[in-house]
């Protein structure tokens, strides 16, 4: 039986700003951002979206009578969730009109969490072939205005639906997986923003994806020239080039020339919304499959997932006959050409924006967000959502 990803949607802010009107107005030069990192464009969310109602706006775009009845589990992997105790997940439930006899958690290992989503889900399929699986990977990277990680900040979600004969991609049952407890990046439960060592973050996301891509290697007996593409988890898109010209070299040139042609492909939504943690990943492997026409039935696509902390893995899958037709290229391509950019100060001011913390009442103007489903405000501690 073949399990896997069956539909994919993805969900942004409607608000970005340009990385190099941020670069000037920090007195740095832009190449820092567009080419160091990789950025061109930071999407900015508005107090009017949460990881709740991006993940709610991108589930939205997929999902048909028929899947919210089949849905009998929903997992929500985010690092930054809106309680510590309520899942996530129970949110989507009223939001979407989902089946209520259903499982429904939330799932935390930093940006890994939607990866174990994945794998959990696939487990369930076996069990019940006849149900589907909704994992959504929902994020705000938040650093602070005029820290060394302002450039890497993003938001957004993204919504995946496993089942049974999927339509997109059948993932492998071959995965590699590594975990050790180390502290390159880290958020504390009094924070409302993440530490980060840089350095040592990237040096760790690269010797964890050799360990995970030697251990595949040696259960597969797979080389790179098997795969077609590889997505990476992209904190900001220069990152994932860094760990796979480490192993590169070992290939062909016609090899490499492919692989590193379609990494480029698979970083140009991500090049322009910035990090969304849990969906980093899955907003790679949608940029891949939407905007590179030369993928055919039968080809292997590689992911390499990291979670600091950490937690690394590598598995695999194969496109589906007739993928192409099931994607939401032309509402993603929508969603991007109608984003507004802003100045940076009107950016810091959209970030500087909060929701109470002392159970006073807020309520918020959701007209002028376009998006159909909307944080609507906060009242004695309880977030209220509006589907328009």
């Amino acid at each position: 039986m073949k399990i896997g990803i069956d539909k994919l949607g993805f969900y942004a802010p409607h608000l970005y700003v340009d990385m190099n009107d941020l670069a000037k107005e920090r007195g740095i030069d832009p190449g820092k951002f567009t080419i160091g990192l990789g950025q061109d464009e930071m999407a900015v969310p508005p107090v009017t979206q949460d990881p709740v109602s991006l993940a709610a706006n991108a589930a939205d775009q997929i999902l048909d009578e028929e899947d919210k009845e089949k849905i009998d589990l929903v997992i929500f992997g985010t690092e930054s969730g809106v309680d510590h105790s309520k899942s996530a997940a129970v949110y989507i439930h009223q939001l979407l009109g989902l089946n209520p006899r259903a499982r429904s958690v939330e799932l935390k290992q930093a940006c890994y969490g939607a990866t174990a989503g994945i794998q959990m889900a696939k487990g369930h399929i076996a069990l019940h072939p006849d149900k589907k699986v909704l994992v959504l990977a929902s994020d705000i990277a938040r650093y602070g205005l005029n820290t060394p990680g302002e450039s890497t900040q993003g938001a957004g979600a993204v919504a995946i639906l496993v089942s049974a004969s999927p339509r997109l991609l059948e993932l492998e049952s071959e995965s590699t997986y590594y975990t050790e407890d180390i502290m390159d990046f880290w958020r504390p439960v009094y924070s409302t923003t993440a530490y980060v060592d840089g350095k040592y973050s990237n040096e760790q996301y690269i010797a964890f994806f050799q360990k995970v891509w030697k251990d595949y290697q040696e259960q597969t007996g797979r080389n790179l020239e098997d795969f077609a593409a590889i997505a990476f988890h992209l904190p900001y898109t220069k990152m994932g080039w860094k760990a796979l010209r480490t192993v590169i070299e070992d290939a062909s040139e016609e090899v490499q020339e492919r692989l590193k042609n379609n990494y480029q492909i698979s970083t140009k939504y991500n090049r322009n919304v910035g990090n969304i943690y849990t969906g980093s990943l899955y907003l790679s492997l949608i940029s891949l499959l939407e905007n590179q026409d030369e993928l055919k039935e039968g080809d292997t696509i590689g992911l390499y997932s990291y979670g600091s902390g950490a937690v690394g893995e590598f598995f695999s899958g194969k496109l589906q006959p007739g993928y192409k037709k099931h994607l939401q290229t032309a509402e993603h391509q929508a969603m991007f050409a109608n984003r507004e950019c802003i100045s940076v100060a009107a950016y810091e001011k959209v970030f500087e924006e909060s929701l109470p913390t002392d159970g006073s009442e807020k309520q918020l103007n959701i007209d002028e967000d376009p998006a159909k489903i909307c944080l609507a405000g906060v009242k004695d501690h309880i977030r209220s959502y509006a589907a328009k």
